[in-house]
Parts: structure tokens; sequence; C-alpha cells
């Protein structure tokens, strides 16, 4: 029987409690820019589009795809790295979780589920639909 691979505790800053709150709830918070219109990923107060300091919150559908993954280790050792752009249209670096590693292709569809970390917030992960 395998240990469950431990997730270091996320370091929530001021500009993203948001963002760390809202997963605790079970919650995938985006920051969308409201003078371009545009999301973005990671969480930050000033827009990388236009810089705008004029930024809001949003729910997130929790869906998106595969865009890249890598598997690392081997057995029950092993967890993938994915970067799974969200149906909002940001790309996030995440883990694929619940799912069998040789099944994952890219473009494959995926929904936000949420792990424990260790001694923290909740860490948004994904896993395959």
């Amino acid at each position: 029987m395998s240990t469950p691979r431990k997730i270091p505790a996320p370091r929530a800053l001021p500009e993203s409690q948001a963002f760390w709150t809202a997963a605790d709830d079970g919650r995938l918070l985006v920051k969308t820019c409201t003078d371009c219109g545009k999301p973005h990923f990671y969480p930050r107060d000033i827009c990388p589009h236009c810089l705008s300091d004029r930024t809001e919150w949003l729910q997130a559908a929790g869906t998106g795809q595969v865009y890249s993954f890598s598997t690392m280790g081997k057995g029950d050792a092993a967890y993938t790295l994915a970067f799974v752009t969200l149906d909002e249209g940001v790309t996030l670096m995440t883990n694929l979780v619940d799912c069998d590693p040789k099944a994952v292709a890219i473009g494959q569809r995926v929904r936000v589920v949420f792990q424990p970390s260790d001694g923290g917030h909740a860490v948004p992960m994904f896993t395959t639909v």
C-alpha cells in the first residue's frame, strides 16, 4: 500500500487570499480585468494584459482540457503534472489526480477537484472526465 503524496501548503499572499479561501470552500476563482475583459492566472492585482489595477474575482466553471503533461516516477509513487487550459481561457500548472497516467492525453477534458495540503489551504487539481 502506498503512502499518499504530501502536497506542500501554498503560500497565501494578501492578493491571493480570496483564491485560497474559495479553494477551501471547493470553488475555483480566476482574476478578470474589468478594463480589457481578459482573465488571467496566477492571481494578482494588476492585469498582465493592459496593466490596469481594476480586476475582480470570477468563479470559474472548473472545467477545461489538458494542454501538456508529464508523469514523474513510476508505480504507486507516480504523479502527473499538467498544464490545463480552463474553459475561461487561462492556462495553469496543476496536478492530475485520480486517473490513470497512461490514459491521459493532450486535449482530454478535465474538471477541478480540491485536495488537502500539508497543513494549509486546499489545492485545486484536476481529474479526467
